[in-house]
């Protein structure tokens, strides 16, 4: 978990084919269950029915033990999906400050959180509503700074080791 642009669907991919597991990114599964783009979707019914999506889709990915989870952004915000998130999952959250995600991030167009006519204020509003929820659900926070996606793929892997986890079925 993080901010969008923190890396999430890149080291989680790389996560999952490091430990021969699925990669299940959960916007783009709500994506298909909807019929539609996540914005037009906001757009169409509210922030709040789509957080009654998200919470349901969050609450089945979580009982799975066979994948990699990238959970969307802003996830967090509902407390049920952090307990859920929490109580089945080990999570790790990508912190990233918003300056680095701007800067990741500052020639996408097709976010449309950067849209506005401030995006890193944007960032930096998002980065202090959520960074306390995302401390608050992660067993491992990862500084993601300017290592590799395999360097941080490493260190979760590492940090995972370390604490007992054996993820999946390690590549040789």
């Amino acid at each position: 978990m993080g901010l969008p642009g923190s890396g999430k669907s890149t080291v989680g991919r790389q996560l999952a084919r490091r430990f021969n597991l699925l990669f299940v990114d959960s916007d783009a599964r709500i994506e298909q269950r909807l019929g539609c783009s996540i914005r037009e979707f906001f757009e169409r019914e509210g922030e709040g029915r789509f957080r009654e999506v998200e919470a349901d889709e969050i609450d089945q990915l979580t009982q799975r033990t066979d994948c990699v989870l990238s959970t969307g952004g802003g996830s967090v915000l509902r407390a049920e999906n952090r307990q859920r998130l929490h109580e089945r999952c080990q999570v790790v959250y990508l912190r990233s400050s918003p300056e680095e995600v701007f800067r990741r991030l500052r020639h996408d167009r097709n976010r449309p959180l950067l849209q506005v006519a401030d995006p890193l204020t944007k960032l930096r509003d998002l980065y202090a509503e959520r960074d306390p929820l995302y401390r608050e659900t992660a067993h491992f926070v990862i500084e993601t700074g300017r290592p590799s996606v395999a360097m941080l793929v490493n260190m979760i892997a590492m940090q995972l080791e370390l604490s007992g986890h054996v993820v999946g079925r390690s590549a040789p």
